[in-house]
């Protein structure tokens, strides 16, 4: 396949992260949305016919819920995998891992989510770090949210020799906006039961090198995850060289609380008011005006959207699976570009 032929796209699952993948998708000159499998007969997948995306059934017994449900199928899970290169299964948790040895079986190249186990994969994937060890692989895991927040922070200082080690406290949204109403937590707080929280490991399966350890808290709110960092530096340094450090991530947006911009709500109103789909913070929304150095210790807080920090690292995981790329700079610089990051607003200069 020469790299001037689209790679075509299949998505399995049409959740929070799904349905904003095949947006990104869509956004792409490089790549085809072959279609979307799943198992819904709800309002969830009504969205489809309207952008002209074909849904297949992911599982023969739900065919005729969908059917009756007035949904236009296209075909079986197994005529999806038979039109597409590569394979973004956004299913949920343990899912995604029964489903990755149908995947191996057929031969495709295939992306699981932070939900499944580094294992599932061989690999786990933050462009800003691991993107050449993806490069030709059959698979890889795009992690978390939370741990694709703290790989972008934590490699942006590295690569400025800034980096000794790194402590932080998470205070984590308590279920996706959109079924907040099934469930979720009122009133009160509840801690992870062990420290150190998964996310700290998991940065590690991205990058080894890290020394970072985590701890983590259940909130109760929706909208986002709220992270607090304290950082071991090499040396003593400004606060100046650290955020210029930050600045050299385009996918780390600076924001400030002068500007109005104090709570998690205010950002998503934000992205909200620039046009971004479904209010999308693709980056990390950290705040410069908080951020303290003293000596070689740094302080800092930052923003996570659950929903959308992961959706431009997916297509890059794309790009280096299939060999659309094999430069990480230029596949981000291609992403960012068409997803609306980077652009002068999203990252400020300090006042």
């Amino acid at each position: 396949m020469s790299q001037s032929t689209p790679i075509r796209v299949a998505i399995t699952g049409y959740g929070v992260i799904g349905k904003r993948v095949a947006d990104a998708v869509l956004a792409q000159d490089d790549m085809v949305l072959a279609g979307v499998a799943d198992v819904a007969a709800d309002w969830r997948l009504r969205a489809l016919e309207a952008k002209n995306i074909a849904l297949y059934d992911a599982s023969p017994d739900r065919a005729n819920s969908m059917d009756k449900a007035g949904l236009a199928i296209a075909g079986t899970f197994e005529d999806l995998l038979g039109k597409s290169d590569v394979v973004v299964d956004c299913t949920p948790k343990k899912v995604a891992a029964r489903n990755a040895e149908i995947y191996r079986s057929r031969g495709l190249k295939f992306i699981v989510h932070g939900g499944e186990k580094h294992e599932v994969a061989g690999h786990s994937f933050v462009a800003e770090s691991s993107f050449d060890g993806a490069i030709g692989r059959t698979a890889t895991r795009v992690v978390s949210c939370n741990t694709t927040s703290i790989v972008r922070t934590l490699t942006a200082l590295k690569n400025a020799g800034l980096l000794k080690q790194a402590r932080g406290t998470l205070l984590r949204r308590a279920t996706d906006p959109w079924e907040s109403h099934l469930g979720g937590i009122m009133n009160t707080l509840v801690p992870e039961p062990e420290i150190p929280s998964h996310q700290g490991p998991d940065a590690r399966s991205v990058d080894p090198e890290l020394d970072v350890v985590t701890m983590a808290v259940k909130v109760p709110q929706t909208l986002a995850h709220l992270h607090y960092w304290t950082v071991q530096l090499t040396r003593a340094a400004t606060k100046e060289e650290v955020l210029d450090a930050f600045r050299r991530s385009s996918r780390i947006m600076l924001i400030r609380t002068t500007d109005g911009l104090t709570a998690l709500n205010t950002v998503k109103e934000l992205m909200a008011d620039y046009g971004r789909p479904h209010d999308n913070l693709y980056e990390v929304a950290l705040w410069e005006d908080m951020l303290k150095v003293e000596g070689q210790e740094l302080f800092y807080a930052y923003m996570v959207d659950n929903q959308a920090i992961v959706i431009p690292d997916t297509i890059d995981a794309i790009r280096a699976l299939t060999g659309l790329s094999s430069d990480a700079r230029i596949s981000i610089m291609k992403t960012d570009k068409s997803l609306g990051i980077g652009s002068p607003f999203w990252r400020p200069v300090a006042k």
